[in-house]
């Protein structure tokens, strides 16, 4: 089997286990529960589930407690593209190839969906309570989800990223958004398979490295993407950080820059990864395909 038939498998495996988590459209809410369903069931990498269940396995990691979380991580990162969709931020009609939230239900539905999702999530994650009320590391990973997306994480990246636009960025800045804004959830999400598994604290500080590389590669090639790729391969249209007047890193460092620095650092994050004792071959292989993908 090839990597990518095994990504396809292993992405479907998680969406399944995601969907047995949504709520049920039923109820005078129940418009709110179908943006939010709608929303949830747009396509997407699943890529943050997916790495904290290949994180959790790379430790060992053979329960059910990850489950939730990592349908609570999908929420979270769901919630934040309803949002920032929006008018009032990036204004876009279409993402994943479908039509966004707030075109479909309407901005005010669209806004009370993303924050459903959002509050919806940390209820999910604590169904692991009731799933290993033997583990004592699920409070430990509930507050790395909540630190990770909140005002000293993914929030508060965004914030800065709205604040910024419009105006020159200096690269701490930069840097600044992108660690909070995408790093923050890739870092939470590896960090809490690997709290769950049991790891010391000395390979989940390792992870977060690994984890903070993975968010800013993934970061930069979404800003490359933006710039060469198309709007069918996308699933949204390109060009939107420029008609947005964002500054990115292709717009402080060029584009050939760009590629050469998300293929460094991708391969930093792989050596850090094969520094540890633990293998996941998968899990190697997953990080080093982000910085080919298209989409």
């Amino acid at each position: 089997m090839t990597f990518s038939e095994e990504l396809s498998r292993r992405s479907e495996a998680v969406q399944k286990i995601i969907y047995t988590y949504l709520p049920a459209e039923e109820g005078f809410q129940k418009t709110l529960l179908e943006a939010m369903n709608y929303s949830m069931t747009a396509g997407g990498k699943r890529l943050r589930p997916l790495l904290m269940q290949e994180t959790y396995r790379l430790f060992g990691g053979n329960g059910k407690a990850v489950e939730p979380f990592m349908a609570a991580m999908e929420m979270i990162h769901t919630h934040s593209l309803v949002h920032d969709d929006l008018p009032a931020m990036d204004n876009d009609e279409y993402r994943r190839g479908k039509k966004t939230t707030h075109i479909v239900y309407g901005e005010a539905m669209a806004i009370l969906a993303g924050d459903g999702l959002l509050n919806y999530a940390y209820e999910t994650a604590c169904r692991a309570f009731v799933l290993e009320p033997e583990n004592p590391h699920i409070g430990e990973a509930m507050a790395i989800l909540a630190g990770k997306t909140g005002i000293y994480g993914m929030l508060g990246g965004q914030a800065v990223d709205v604040q910024a636009v419009g105006e020159p960025l200096s690269r701490e800045k930069l840097d600044f958004i992108y660690r909070l804004k995408t790093g923050a959830l890739i870092e939470g999400a590896m960090m809490i398979g690997a709290i769950l598994a049991g790891a010391s604290k000395e390979e989940i500080e390792t992870i977060a490295r690994v984890a903070a590389d993975v968010g800013l590669a993934f970061q930069i090639q979404d800003d490359i993407l933006d710039v060469i790729s198309t709007n069918q391969e996308l699933g949204k249209p390109t060009g939107s950080d420029e008609r947005n007047h964002k500054t990115t890193y292709i717009t402080v460092q060029g584009l050939e820059k760009a590629k050469t620095d998300v293929a460094a650092i991708s391969e930093r994050a792989i050596r850090t990864l094969a520094s540890l004792p633990q293998k996941n071959d998968f899990l190697e292989e997953l990080i080093g395909a982000l910085v080919t993908r298209r989409n």
